[in-house]
C-alpha cells in the first residue's frame, strides 16, 4: 500500500510539471519510479504515460506550435536516434553519463549568466540530432531541447507547444522500439491503467500552475530541470563506478 501511494505521489508531481510546462515527466519521475520497477519497467511506464499527457494536451496547445521548428528538431532526432544507438554500444555508460552531466550543469550555470544563441535552421537540425542520440543513448530527449529554447530565448507558449508534440513523435518511436526489441510486461500495463486518473488530476492542476507562470519562473523551472538532469546523470554514474 505505501508503495502505491508512493508511486501515485510521484506520478502526479511529475503530471503537473508535464502539464504546466511541457517537460519534465521523465527528469522527475524515472529516478524515483526506479526505487519501485526494473529499469525496462520504470522506462515504459515513464513514455506510456508521457504519450497520455502529451495527447491530452496537443488540441489546447496546437495554435502555439511553430510546425517549421518543430520539422526541423524531428528530421534531426530521427538522424541522430541511430548515433545515440551505436554510441550506447560502443561507448562506456558511465564515462558518458558522467561527460553529459558535467556538460548540463556548467551550461545551465551559462545560461543562468544570460547566454545566448542566435536560432538558424541548422541549429534547430543539431538539436533535434542531438536530442535524438540522447533518446536512444540515456533515454533523456528532453535537456538538449530546454538548453537550445533557453539560450534562444523562445517564449514559454512556443517551448510548451513544441515539447509537448515532439514528446508524441520521440516517446512514440521509442515505445514501439523497446516493446519490438526488448518486450513488455503486464505489470507496465497495469500499472498505467492505475495511474491514469492520477494523470488526469495533474493535467488539471498542471494547467492551473501554467495560467500563473510568467515568463521568468517559466525559465526559472528549465534551469531547474536542467541542474536536476545533471545531477540525477552524476549519481547515476558515480553510483556505477
Amino acid at each position: 500500500m505505501q508503495e502505491l501511494l508512493l508511486y501515485f505521489f510521484i506520478i502526479l508531481t511529475a503530471s503537473i510539471l508535464q502539464t504546466s510546462t511541457g517537460f519534465g515527466f521523465s527528469i522527475m519521475a524515472t529516478p524515483f519510479l526506479l526505487l519501485l520497477f526494473s529499469p525496462q519497467e520504470a522506462m515504459q511506464i515513464n513514455i506510456v504515460l508521457s504519450l497520455v499527457i502529451s495527447c491530452s494536451l496537443i488540441w489546447r496547445v496546437r495554435h502555439d506550435i511553430d510546425t517549421v521548428l518543430l520539422k526541423r528538431i524531428i528530421i534531426g532526432s530521427v538522424v541522430g536516434a541511430p548515433f545515440g544507438s551505436v554510441v550506447f554500444a560502443l561507448v562506456d555508460a558511465t564515462t558518458f553519463k558522467l561527460i553529459i552531466a558535467i556538460l548540463l550543469i556548467g551550461l545551465t550555470f551559462l545560461l543562468m549568466k544570460n547566454f545566448s544563441i542566435q536560432q538558424t535552421s541548422g541549429r534547430d537540425y543539431g538539436v533535434g540530432l542531438i536530442s535524438g542520440m540522447f533518446t536512444t543513448s540515456i533515454g533523456m530527449a528532453g535537456p538538449p531541447l530546454l538548453m537550445y529554447f533557453a539560450s534562444t530565448h523562445q517564449n514559454k507558449e512556443t517551448i510548451r507547444a513544441i515539447s509537448l508534440a515532439y514528446y508524441i513523435f520521440i516517446y512514440l518511436i521509442s515505445l514501439l522500439s523497446q516493446v519490438t526489441v526488448e518486450g513488455t510486461s503486464t505489470l507496465v500495463w497495469i500499472y498505467s491503467l492505475y495511474a491514469l486518473p492520477i494523470v488526469f488530476i495533474g493535467l488539471i492542476l498542471g494547467q492551473m500552475l501554467y495560467t500563473r507562470l510568467n515568463q521568468k519562473l517559466f525559465r526559472s523551472l528549465i534551469y531547474l530541470l536542467l541542474v536536476a538532469a545533471g545531477l540525477i546523470l552524476f549519481i547515476q554514474s558515480i553510483g556505477t563506478i
